[in-house]
C-alpha cells in the first residue's frame, strides 16, 4: 500500500472520528436540554408529555441547526474555534446582525462540519491517488473553511450596500418629524415601528438600539453598534449628530438638512466618477464588437462588387 493511500484513509478515518464525536457532543448537548425542559415543566407544574409532543414537532431544519449549534458550542472556547471566529468573523457577524451566541454556534458548526465533509466528499467522488490526493482533500478541507466566510462575507456587503442606500431616507425621516415637533427619542421610536418596510436594515438596527435603550443603556451604548458595524463615515456622523442632539438639546433641522445635501453632492460625484469609468470600458466594448460589424456593413458591398469584378478580369 503506497503512502499516499495511508494519508487518504488516515484522513478519512479522522473525518469520521471527529464526525463520531460531533455527535456525541450533539447527543450530550440535547440530554441537556432535555433536562433542563423537563425541570422547567416541573417547576411550572405541567405534564411531561407536552414536552415530548412539543419535541416531536420540531422540523428537520430545526433538528440541523440545533446539531450545527451543538458542534459550535463544543468547539467555540478552544484553540480551533477561536481561529475559526477571528475578530473579522466577529464583524462581519456583527454586521449580518447574528453576533449572538447561537448564531456564533451556528456559523462554527458550519464551517467545521463543511471542513470535515468536503474532503470525504472528494475522496468518495474523485478517488484521487498519489499527489493528486493530497491536494485535492486540501482544496477540499480549505473550501469547506473558507466558503461560509465568503458566503458570510457576500451577505454582509449586502447589508452594508442596503444600509448606505437607505440613509438619505433615514435623514430625511429624522427632520421631518423633528420639524413637526417630535423629540429625538419620539422620532427614532417612530420610525423603527412604522417604517420597516422602507427601511429593513437601519430599522432593524434602531429598533434593536431602542430596545437597549429601553433596558437601561445609554443612547450613546445604544447606537454604538449602528455606528461601528457598517463601516459608514457618513452613518456614523449621522449618530454623534443624534447623540450630541440627545445630550445638549437644540435645533437639529438645519444640522441635519447641511447633512442631507452633502451626503446628495458625494452621490453625485461617486456616480460622475462611476459613469466616467464606465465610458472607458464601454469604449473597449465598442471597438471590440461595434466596429467590426460597422466596417463590415459599409465595406461589405465595395469587397463584394472587388471580388466580383476581379474574378471577370480572370475569366477573361
Amino acid at each position: 500500500m503506497s503512502a499516499s493511500t495511508l494519508f487518504v484513509l488516515s484522513l478519512v478515518l479522522l473525518a469520521l472520528g471527529a464526525v463520531v464525536f460531533a455527535l456525541g457532543a450533539f447527543a450530550r448537548h440535547r440530554s441537556g436540554q432535555q433536562q433542563a425542559h423537563v425541570m422547567e415543566r416541573a417547576l411550572h407544574h405541567q405534564p411531561l408529555a407536552l414536552a415530548d409532543g412539543e419535541r416531536d414537532t420540531r422540523n428537520p431544519w430545526q433538528r440541523l441547526l440545533d446539531a450545527l449549534q451543538a458542534v459550535g458550542r463544543r468547539f467555540e472556547n478552544g484553540g480551533l474555534g477561536k481561529a475559526l471566529l477571528a475578530p473579522e468573523d466577529r464583524l462581519l457577524l456583527d454586521q449580518a446582525n447574528r453576533n449572538t451566541p447561537s448564531g456564533r454556534a451556528t456559523y462554527l458548526g458550519v464551517r467545521l462540519v463543511l471542513a470535515l465533509l468536503l474532503p470525504v466528499a472528494v475522496t468518495l467522488w474523485l478517488r484521487p491517488t498519489g499527489v493528486r490526493a493530497m491536494i485535492e482533500l486540501m482544496a477540499g478541507l480549505a473550501a469547506g473553511v473558507l466558503l461560509p466566510k465568503f458566503v458570510l462575507g457576500a451577505w454582509a456587503e449586502r447589508l452594508r450596500r442596503q444600509a448606505s442606500d437607505e440613509l438619505p431616507l433615514l435623514i430625511d425621516l429624522l427632520r421631518l418629524f423633528q420639524g413637526v415637533g417630535f423629540s429625538m427619542d419620539q422620532s427614532l421610536q417612530t420610525i423603527a415601528e412604522r417604517f420597516p418596510t422602507v427601511l429593513p436594515v437601519l430599522g432593524r438596527e434602531l429598533r434593536d438600539a431602542n430596545t437597549s435603550y429601553m433596558h437601561g443603556r445609554s443612547r450613546e451604548q445604544s447606537l454604538h453598534r449602528l455606528a461601528g458595524s457598517f463601516d459608514n463615515d457618513d452613518l456614523r456622523s449621522l449618530v454623534q449628530v443624534i447623540v450630541q442632539v440627545h445630550e445638549h438639546g437644540g435645533a437639529v433641522q438645519e444640522p441635519l438638512r447641511q447633512f442631507a445635501e452633502r451626503l446628495r453632492e458625494q452621490r453625485k460625484m461617486s456616480m460622475k466618477e462611476k459613469t466616467g469609468k464606465l465610458s472607458v470600458k464601454m469604449t473597449m466594448v465598442m471597438m471590440l464588437t461595434l466596429l467590426p460589424a460597422l466596417m463590415l456593413v459599409l465595406a461589405g458591398p465595395a469587397i463584394v462588387s472587388l471580388i466580383g469584378t476581379i474574378s471577370k478580369l480572370g475569366g477573361h
